[in-house]
């Protein structure tokens, strides 16, 4: 189905993106799936080719685009390849955005240049052993100094999307005493350089799917931070959070829409190959029939997150309509991924395939970013119920 969103600009990056892959990232797939994670010199790469910076305002040092299609593509020519630039998602779509509405002019210069160009990788630290999609049960604590220079934090924080990588973490704290009247009041949002004394990166967390990207356990133990990096205002994390949610939702989806997409490639060009009773599997009526059902329920997500798209770039997408996209457009990703790996047969369920790794990494699009439960509510609480 033709597409409306891209102009000749976009083409021209996505076709820069897609070369690097193929040049640069897809030699190195074992390599950092040993590791865990990509080189740290691979993010200074995605940095000197605009990649990173591309949002972000060209007196800072980026390309000054305001659209968020440029991340989408990033998203398909990823699954497209069947690799992963790591943190990339968090860093770019995640915390500019914070960094971007909150922070202050001389936050700005100083972080904003070397986020860009790679030097700086971030990571938002929000979920806690006994919080998580309650974030009004977050725990860290961080108080001030008895000059009231620094802050000192302590606490724990777990499943951090890059935290290995990172070297400054948004880490939501508790800044007031808990008020069980208001459980949302007193959370702020304090930039915690990773070379700080006291400050601890645990456990390398095995998952089942997404092996490039790092996730961790991280500690604080009366971590003394500028009283300067606080982001925006004291007791105001919380109302923070949940206005870059949109944009984190969606992000979410077009992932799972372009996963889809790639799994079915993936499973077209497999029946076709393979061969079962002396004819191609894609011969057999049942194939037919799959692959043009997950064609039809994967072009309209497709075109339901396409049109989010642009609402997000017109300040328009709502909490709700985000919520509706994630929901919609990982569920499906998850049908079509498994109907696609049923295709595949025994081969399916080997991690050399691709098919593979796009069932494990997908799982989790149900999770993270709020669980399509939570989407559910939401939904429901728009609509009056």
């Amino acid at each position: 189905m033709k597409r409306t969103l891209f102009r000749d600009e976009h083409d021209e990056f996505r076709s820069m993106v897609r070369d690097f892959i193929a040049r640069e990232v897809v030699p190195q797939r074992e390599k950092w799936d040993d590791l865990g994670r990509p080189d740290r010199d691979f993010f200074r790469r995605l940095g000197e080719l605009g990649i990173l910076g591309i949002q972000v305002p060209e007196e800072y040092g980026g390309g000054g685009e305001a659209s968020f299609a440029y991340s989408a593509i990033v998203f398909e020519e990823v699954a497209r390849a069947g690799v992963s630039f790591g943190s990339y998602t968090v860093h770019c779509c995640l915390i500019l955005p914070y960094l971007l509405e909150y922070g202050t002019e001389e936050q700005k210069t100083r972080w904003l240049p070397t986020f860009a160009s790679g030097d700086l990788m971030t990571a938002i630290a929000m979920t806690e052993p006994g919080a998580g999609s309650d974030l009004a049960g977050i725990t860290t604590s961080a108080k001030l100094s008895e000059d009231g220079s620094e802050w000192i934090v302590n606490g724990a924080k777990t499943f951090i999307t890059g935290g290995v990588t990172a070297d400054l973490i948004l880490t939501v704290c508790r800044t007031a005493p808990y008020d069980p009247e208001n459980r949302r009041a007193g959370l702020s949002i304090i930039a915690v350089p990773t070379d700080s004394p006291g400050f601890g990166v645990g456990r390398t967390l095995d998952k089942l799917g997404l092996h490039q990207q790092d996730t961790a356990e991280l500690s604080y133990n009366d971590v003394r931070v500028p009283v300067d990096n606080l982001l925006g205002e004291e007791g105001s994390g919380f109302s923070y959070l949940t206005h870059n949610l949109p944009q984190e939702r969606l992000s979410i989806a077009l992932n799972a829409v372009a996963q889809a997409e790639a799994a079915i490639e993936h499973a077209t060009a497999y029946v076709k190959e393979r061969t079962v009773f002396g004819k191609p599997v894609a011969s057999f009526q049942n194939s037919k029939f799959v692959i043009a059902e997950c064609i039809t329920e994967t072009t309209a997500a497709r075109v339901f997150a396409d049109h989010c798209l642009g609402l997000l770039d017109a300040g328009e997408l709502t909490v709700a309509e985000a919520a509706m996209a994630k929901l919609h457009c990982t569920e499906t990703a998850a049908r079509v991924i498994d109907k696609c790996l049923q295709l595949h047969g025994g081969y399916g369920y080997i991690t050399e395939y691709p098919i593979a790794r796009l069932y494990a990494d997908t799982r989790v699009t149900r999770i993270y970013g709020g669980t399509s439960e939570v989407m559910k509510t939401i939904v429901a609480k728009n609509a009056g119920l």
